[in-house]
């Protein structure tokens, strides 16, 4: 294991390296990386997000991230109206949208580093894997008096170079129960809200990629893995407005409305919009499906990617109810319903 000596040294001679990226590099988590510099512009913060999250609200506008190991999901906007909770807390405040996991804000740091435009300050959550969870990055316009306070105020004190971590849970990879597929119909055509499907499958012993592979049509079909490229693409030509979800597991985040600007780059798909980006390894993609889970307002259409080891990557929805009209709904199903479609699938 290295020291943070060492670490840091790593890291002096690789500036323009990302951190998530040097950390691979040299067999860490990004959170020990940061932590062998404490001291050096990295500060330890209290972790929990009931105290976290509501300060965030002081520092006006900012880009709130959440990533896996395939996506990146980035948002500007202003937090606001948390609802916290013991085991699970939200942030609603339209641009930036999360769900969260509390017991997953394992590791926190405020970070200060010098760059070619002046300081660059961020707030950075880790789980206790070290791997990260949440980050909100200040912007130009951000309040850095605010940030100062909440640093200060949050401090741990703790300023040890050296992190504990623990490894993460290994992939699940698929889980079901064939001799359960009837009654997975049957509770799956009675449900009334999405929210629903989760209870469903933790009761029946399935995890959600389980569940896609059993169920079968009209439920759940398999896509080609070219499929979320050209849904993205056929949303930025409509202009229709969607959800976009990308989390771990101590963070979801959403994104609802339009996407412009589509950039291939080798294997990553850009969104590049103004206050919206979105990073994704096609290349990580390994199973698409096109899932349907009904409701009052009818079925709740998505896209949703998966990893080679069976991890969710992204979901994308079109908007219903309240926050999206009907024409923009059917707008999104049409195209969805016509991606293609993975040869030898249900029909």
């Amino acid at each position: 294991m290295l020291d943070p000596d060492a670490i840091r040294e790593a890291r002096a001679g690789q500036p323009s390296l990302r951190e998530r990226d040097l950390a691979a590099q040299l067999g860490l988590s990004e959170a020990e990386l940061l932590a062998a510099h404490v001291g050096d512009g990295v500060h330890r913060i209290a972790a929990d997000p009931d105290g976290l999250v509501p300060r965030l609200t002081a520092l006006g506008e900012v880009m709130a991230l959440t990533r896996n190991a395939s996506a990146v999901h980035e948002k500007v906007g202003r937090y606001a109206r948390y609802r916290g909770g013991r085991h699970a807390a939200m942030v609603l405040a339209g641009d930036i949208d999360l769900r969260i996991v509390p017991r997953h804000w394992v590791h926190a740091f405020a970070v200060a580093r010098d760059a070619d435009g002046g300081p660059r300050r961020s707030l950075q959550v880790f789980d206790a894997a070290g791997d990260a969870v949440h980050k909100v990055h200040l912007r130009d316009g951000s309040d850095v008096a605010a940030y100062g306070a909440l640093v200060r105020d949050l401090a741990t004190g703790d300023r040890s170079r050296t992190l504990a971590v623990v490894p993460g849970p290994p992939p699940e990879g698929a889980r079901s129960d064939p001799a359960r597929l009837d009654v997975l119909r049957a509770d799956w055509a009675r449900m009334t809200d999405t929210h629903q499907f989760l209870r469903l499958t933790s009761r029946l012993g399935f995890n959600r990629l389980g569940a896609y592979r059993l169920v079968g049509a009209p439920h759940a079909v398999p896509l080609q893995a070219g499929a979320v490229d050209a849904a993205l693409s056929a949303a930025a030509a409509a202009a229709i407005p969607v959800m976009i979800f990308v989390g771990n597991r101590g963070c979801l985040q959403i994104h609802s409305g339009p996407i412009a600007t589509l950039r291939p780059m080798g294997p990553w798909q850009n969104v590049l919009d103004p206050r919206f980006n979105l990073h994704l390894r096609r290349d990580h993609v390994a199973e698409v499906w096109l899932v349907a889970k009904p409701t009052p307002r009818g079925d709740a259409v998505s896209v949703e990617a998966f990893d080679a080891e069976g991890r969710l990557i992204l979901q994308i929805f079109g908007l219903r109810g309240e926050a999206g009209d009907v024409a923009a709904a059917a707008a999104w199903d049409a195209i969805a319903r016509a991606l293609p479609r993975l040869a030898g699938g249900p029909a």
